[in-house]
Parts: C-alpha cells; structure tokens; sequence
C-alpha cells in the first residue's frame, strides 16, 4: 500500500531526502522534562535526533 500524504519536510533526511521513520525514544534532559526522539533515514539509514518536551502521559524511559 503506497502512502497518501507526503512526510513533511522536517522528517527527510537532510542528504538524501528521503522519509525519517521513528526509531525509538531516550530519556533526555531530566532537569527539564525533556526527551530525545530519534528517527532513522529508510534509504541511507543516518539518524536523526530531536529534542522535545516529555508526555506527561507517557511513562519515562528506563536508563540502562
């Protein structure tokens, strides 16, 4: 099945356009409640990590 909506230009990979896919999420900044969402380039696989604000429905990722 083929998407109908284009990605937005915020989640292509910035040296090959193509589409970032979700890969996981780290705990970030615990000071400010922050996490780090990283996503993955499905045609050269470089990551991409963007800092954001913690659901505060969504329990905190266990640190290892």
């Amino acid at each position: 099945m083929r998407t109908l909506v284009q990605p937005p230009p915020s989640l292509r990979c910035e040296f090959c356009r193509g589409e970032l896919r979700f890969k996981l999420i780290e705990s970030g900044e615990q000071t400010f409640d922050l996490d780090i969402e990283v996503f993955v380039c499905v045609s050269c696989g470089r990551e991409k990590a963007y800092t954001v604000g913690h659901d505060r429905y969504r329990p905190h990722p266990k640190v290892a």
